[in-house]
């Protein structure tokens, strides 16, 4: 079997899947202890700043130059590969609450619902990292970026913009939280993802696909940023 039928394949499975209501296990978050710990090896030996804009989630972060996007903030990257929602709460007492953020720009959801997990579970599980940040960290802004539209994951689009509209609907509620639609600058005038901001995989950014989020992200970032109460901004 060719590796672009397989994928066709793993996207349709997962896509029956959620359609038929079939709830789907979290992955094995040891899967990815070498790159929490290659963070903490980097703690260890580098300061890290104060009140930092925490950015975390999957590989769309990690590939993300968030320090040259962002030059005026203090930015902290922890972006690891193929990690699910469910990953960021299993390691968040390493990779988000010892930074004490200002800010968190949250993007995770792609890989949860590529993996079978419904909009409503990716709704509920950032909920839960929701409610994890504020019982530790009552100040916190969190910005949620929209799971975004890629020519690879086309079929679970349906799902991942129920997703978005559920979490959007969760931010209404409560001004510590941020709701960042980065999917609607990536479609093209057909409203299809544009193959000119991805990389050849179709599921990736391009340089050119992180210029359009850097600036559509950072009116957001500066909203979040002010809304902090006077002596934490």
């Amino acid at each position: 079997m060719s590796v672009a039928k397989a994928v066709l394949l793993s996207i349709l499975s997962a896509a029956a899947a959620v359609q038929a209501g079939h709830p789907s296990a979290d992955p094995d978050p040891n899967r990815l202890a070498g790159e929490i710990e290659a963070f903490a090896q980097w703690d260890s030996k580098n300061a890290f700043p104060a009140e930092p804009v925490l950015f975390v989630g999957s590989s769309s972060i990690r590939m993300w130059r968030t320090r040259q996007g962002f030059p005026d903030q203090p930015v902290i990257n922890r972006g690891f590969g193929g990690s699910h929602i469910s990953d960021v709460l299993h390691f968040a007492d390493r990779i988000v609450l010892p930074y004490q953020p200002r800010v968190i720009v949250f993007y995770a959801g792609d890989n949860d619902v590529a993996g079978g997990k419904s909009a409503q579970r990716v709704r509920d599980d950032y909920r839960r990292f929701v409610d994890l940040v504020g019982a530790r960290l009552p100040q916190t802004r969190l910005i949620f970026v929209t799971i975004k539209p890629s020519g690879q994951r086309w079929a679970l689009w349906p799902e991942m913009a129920r997703a978005n509209d559920l979490v959007r609907d969760l931010c209404d509620k409560d001004d510590r939280l941020f709701f960042a639609d980065l999917a609607t600058p990536l479609l093209d005038s057909d409203g299809k993802p544009d193959d000119q901001l991805f990389l050849a995989d179709r599921l990736h950014l391009s340089p050119q696909g992180y210029a359009v989020w850097n600036r559509a992200l950072a009116p957001i970032l500066n909203q979040a940023l002010s809304s902090l109460p006077a002596g934490s901004r």
